[in-house]
């Protein structure tokens, strides 16, 4: 078979809405800026090889690299070649990759040089003619937020933003979206001043993981799910992110963010809204966006957040058989530094379906284990017609939906046990995507990447849905920066301080171990 063959027996990027054809981007490129950092090297690069070996790019389609570097061409040639060899997912075909690495072009420069972006333009445009791209080129901005002015007006100056004919210019930019509301506004302002509305992707790449997409598929293509997922139901919702390393070497980034603006604004705040929307018209973007924004509208902070919040900061412990050090002891962080690793937030929706059900928010660092879920934990049934005895195993019905790492899904629910009396216990059912389909799920960025060249926008939070996440969480900054304490230590290898704990138990809860 062809290396460049798809067919829809392995093709896990089939366009549903056409017969199950593949969906194959049309002529285009890419000019990557950051080509020099951690994403580009483990998660951009080999996804865009990922997609040619697949099938799903254009044969001439082109990738520029910026950056300050003295390179040519063939030099850039061999960091796309090792970043691909490392940590692509599909067998390295060597006639995918001649055809690949013939449309690399590499441009040195610095973002406030304007000659470096007039070669870029020419190098662009010598492209089209080359490879024929039709002048339709995503910029990819895996650069820091605060060299985005710099880069978008230059792209503005060069002419490169502006398209010409029936060809799209797009803009492609990494979280994170600002640090509070002012910010994100700012931002937003920056990039839609020189790219449309229509034409800004921003990524969250855990939008583009196959299990957040399937929580719209369990809830809207079964009639079993949709009509208990409500207050009269649901007695309250966990959504985890959990990790179980530290910062990493990420202390310039990671210092004075913590894990609040890092974790909760964007990718927690997404789940809810997946988790709590109502039904859309359909899948399109826009109709996917106004349902979400609905529900972020309508999140409200309770009163008392001394109650309804908790944060603390990584302590030394044992993590995986390996003593590991505190957060206050990594290079780069302040020994008084008040960041938190560790957040946690009770939050309520003002809606028919939703109102009394609490969803607690949490995320940290250093924690148990890595996992990304969210838990429907239903009410007890209102009667049992058995003793104590036989159900006091017996808790809470609930579905959980697991992001990563062993996407899937699991229901709890009460069985008898086997034997003469009548015992009642929780057991699960498990659903695992590695086990129930042959097809492997696409990374991430291999779907928003597509997404992005073929213009399909409803995994890509626009501006509003950005804002709004901002103006749930700026109070809760607000009220942690008023604080005189510092974050709370917790143990390493542990599951957060005892003050997300003691939130819980005020209402009568614990929380999920995943």
């Amino acid at each position: 078979m062809s290396p460049t063959r798809v067919t829809q027996d392995h093709n896990p990027l089939r366009d549903p809405r056409d017969k199950r054809l593949p969906r194959i981007a049309g002529p285009c490129g890419m000019v990557l800026f950051g080509v020099t950092g951690d994403l580009a090297r483990k998660k951009l690069m080999p996804a865009i090889y990922d997609l040619a070996n697949r099938g799903l790019l254009p044969p001439g389609f082109s990738l520029v690299g910026f950056a300050r570097r003295d390179w040519a061409d063939q030099d850039f040639g061999k960091i796309v070649y090792d970043a691909v060899k490392a940590h692509a997912r599909t067998p390295f075909r060597e006639s995918v990759w001649r055809n690949l690495a013939e449309g690399f072009r590499f441009v040195p420069g610095t973002f406030d040089d304007p000659n470096s972006f007039d070669l870029l333009a020419e190098t662009v445009k010598l492209l089209e003619d080359e490879r024929g791209t039709g002048g339709n080129q995503a910029f990819y901005l895996s650069i820091p937020p605060g060299s985005f002015s710099t880069v978008c007006e230059q792209l503005e100056r060069s002419g490169l933003s502006r398209p010409e004919g029936d060809s799209w210019r797009r803009v492609v930019i990494e979280k994170p979206f600002g640090h509070d509301l002012k910010s994100a506004r700012e931002l937003n302002d920056i990039v839609e001043g020189v790219f449309p509305a229509d034409s800004v992707f921003r990524i969250d790449h855990y939008l583009g993981k196959e299990t957040v997409q399937n929580l719209l598929a369990l809830r809207f293509a079964n009639q079993l799910f949709e009509p208990v997922w409500n207050a009269n139901y649901v007695d309250h919702v966990q959504i985890t992110m959990a990790e179980d390393i530290g910062i990493g070497g990420r202390a310039g980034y990671y210092d004075g963010i913590g894990a609040a603006r890092d974790v909760i604004q964007n990718h927690l705040l997404q789940l809810l809204a997946l988790t709590a929307m109502e039904e859309p018209v359909s899948f399109a973007a826009e109709h996917l966006r106004a349902e979400k924004e609905k529900v972020l509208s309508a999140v409200r902070l309770p009163k008392d957040l001394s109650k309804a919040t908790a944060r603390g900061q990584y302590a030394p412990g044992w993590q995986g058989g390996e003593e590991v050090i505190g957060y206050l002891d990594e290079e780069g962080v302040a020994k008084d530094s008040r960041t938190e690793t560790y957040a946690a937030v009770k939050l309520e929706i003002d809606s028919r379906r939703w109102a009394g059900v609490p969803f607690y928010l949490r995320t940290g660092k250093r924690l148990g284990k890595r996992v990304t879920e969210i838990a429907v934990v239903f009410k007890k049934a209102p009667h049992l017609p058995f003793n104590d005895t036989a159900t006091e195993e017996l808790g809470q019905n609930a579905i959980v939906i697991r992001v990563q790492p062993d996407e899937g899904i699991t229901m709890r629910f009460g069985a008898k046990v086997p034997g003469a009396q009548m015992e009642v216990r929780d057991v699960t059912m498990d659903f695992g995507y590695g086990r129930a389909f042959t097809e492997s799920s696409p990374e991430a960025y291999e779907r928003l990447i597509l997404d992005v060249l073929l213009g399909d926008p409803p995994l890509f939070p626009r501006h509003e849905e950005v804002e709004l996440s901002w103006q749930i969480l700026d109070p809760v900054e607000a009220f942690w920066a008023k604080q005189k304490t510092a974050p709370e230590p917790y143990l390493s290898g542990g599951w957060g301080p005892d003050s997300a704990d003691e939130m819980m138990r005020r209402d009568g809860r614990v929380w999920r171990m995943p």
